[in-house]
């Protein structure tokens, strides 16, 4: 499908082919992290039913935050390729852990980020801790972005409070993304590819970063 004439979705089938891709790319430039995990969930069994889940990267460890040398290094790490995939560290003397969950939007037909903190004993952390643990340009962008902003709801598949980035305008940035990148462009749409450039922008939202390596690896 030529890029001018999508309209930035996905449907859920292409959103599990998206999913694999994420998951086998994470795993071979990033093999010091924990891997994304493909998590079953299908609701309503039959014979016509599709399998259906969402991708989980769990109890990554963030220790220690220095925000103020983050924001004087901001403007240099904006110029520099980022060349390994990195994580924000917290702010306080504690242990915390975070995990992220991508989850399909039937909705919205895009993407949704969930996530959630807690302390290593499973206490959760409220908003303003995590925010705390936000890189210094997120308070920016949530500030002035009208698609970028954080909400918590009930997990629709653990139905417990989680947090996650809103997918309105998603469909409509995305979109942008393909067509100012000449490459996919000209290809046009490549579903494995979705999920790696979604990522590597909602991803900078709660510092996680991933290196160029993954969003070129099907450019070739």
């Amino acid at each position: 499908m030529e890029v001018s004439s999508w309209d930035g979705t996905l449907s859920s089938r292409d959103f599990q082919v998206a999913a694999r891709a994420l998951a086998e790319n994470w795993k071979q430039y990033n093999p010091a992290l924990p891997p994304w995990t493909w998590v079953p969930c299908l609701k309503k069994p039959s014979r016509l039913s599709q399998e259906q889940g969402y991708l989980s990267l769990e109890k990554i460890c963030l220790v220690g935050s220095n925000k103020e040398h983050e924001e004087e290094a901001l403007d240099e790490e904006e110029l520099e390729p980022v060349d390994d995939a990195t994580l924000v560290e917290s702010s306080g003397s504690q242990v915390c852990y975070y995990d992220f969950h991508i989850i399909y939007s039937d909705s919205y037909r895009v993407p949704v980020l969930y996530f959630r903190g807690y302390y290593i004993d499973g206490q959760p952390l409220g908003w303003d801790e995590i925010e705390k643990d936000l890189p210094a340009c997120s308070s920016k962008v949530l500030l002035e972005s009208k698609w970028t902003f954080i909400t918590q709801e009930e997990h629709p598949h653990l139905n417990r409070p989680w947090y996650k980035l809103h997918p309105c305008g998603t469909s409509e940035w995305m979109k942008l993304l393909f067509l100012g990148d000449e490459s996919m462009a000209e290809r046009g749409v490549a579903v494995e590819q979705y999920l790696v450039s979604w990522l590597s922008v909602v991803g900078q939202v709660v510092g996680l970063r991933i290196p160029f390596e993954m969003l070129n690896h099907n450019k070739s």
